[in-house]
């Protein structure tokens, strides 16, 4: 059964997208089938694998007018599977407050989907509304990205408790997957006290891969290409194939 991984923060700009578009990818690299779902009505992740030609979206499927398995495209990229994003999504929230168990209709329409899959990631919203709840409510874990800038523990801090709240109410058993430090910018002291921050107020949840400042990173999307197809070379590619390295070393000890 298919672990489904929310990629969430409630703070935009932290290089959510980024890792969703870029870890998934380097995940299907190394051999695990991959499903990535775009619930952010911006649709950022389903432009950033050069997504076009699909004729449904998560909209859909939330709403349960089709199957999961019938919204999902090959990419094209090494075995990785996507559920796409549409503009339709963006009123999604308001037309999913009527309907009854609102919060788990992600959760439902994957339940048939899970085994076809090793990992299923979601890339969430920047909020934390009904797209995003749908996401932690179905999730085995959650995977927190966070810019390594001043405020950066705050975040964490009220994110942390966003996911005690939905094991409250929602899903008893979600996890924290882990925490990965992105935006870092070695030339500079404040990168490295955030990252040693992080580390000494999670020692157990911070990823040891850490996510560089990288231009052919910001380039990549523009081209719907992940940064591995981009720029083989580059340190983005580096930083995004040891944290898969690392994502899959966690859930199946030594990767295979």
């Amino acid at each position: 059964m298919g672990k489904i991984i929310a990629i969430t923060n409630q703070k935009g700009g932290v290089g959510k997208t980024t890792t969703s578009v870029n870890l998934s990818a380097c995940v299907a690299e190394a051999g695990r089938r991959t499903l990535i779902i775009d619930i952010d009505p911006q649709g950022n992740a389903t432009s950033g694998l050069g997504a076009a030609d699909f004729r449904h979206t998560v909209y859909e499927v939330l709403l349960g007018s089709i199957g999961a398995e019938q919204a999902v495209v090959d990419t094209g990229f090494d075995g990785l599977k996507l559920i796409p994003s549409g503009i339709a999504l963006a009123g999604a929230e308001i037309e999913l407050v009527g309907l009854d168990e609102r919060e788990g209709l992600l959760k439902a329409a994957l339940s048939k989907l899970r085994d076809s899959f090793d990992y299923i990631f979601v890339d969430c919203p920047p909020s934390l509304g009904l797209l995003t709840l749908n996401a932690l409510t179905a999730a085995d874990s959650v995977l927190v990205p966070i810019q390594c800038e001043y405020y950066a523990l705050e975040g964490v801090g009220q994110l942390m408790n966003t996911v005690k709240l939905v094991r409250r109410k929602l899903n008893p058993n979600l996890a924290v997957e882990g925490i990965v430090l992105t935006m870092f910018d070695a030339r500079t002291n404040l990168g490295a006290q955030v990252v040693s921050e992080v580390r000494k107020h999670f020692p157990k949840e911070a990823f040891e891969a850490v996510i560089p400042r990288n231009v052919r990173l910001s380039e990549a999307p523009s081209y719907g290409i992940p940064i591995h197809r981009y720029d083989a070379r580059c340190n983005g590619t580096a930083a995004y194939r040891a944290l898969a390295a690392e994502l899959i070393g966690r859930n199946e000890g030594k990767a295979r």
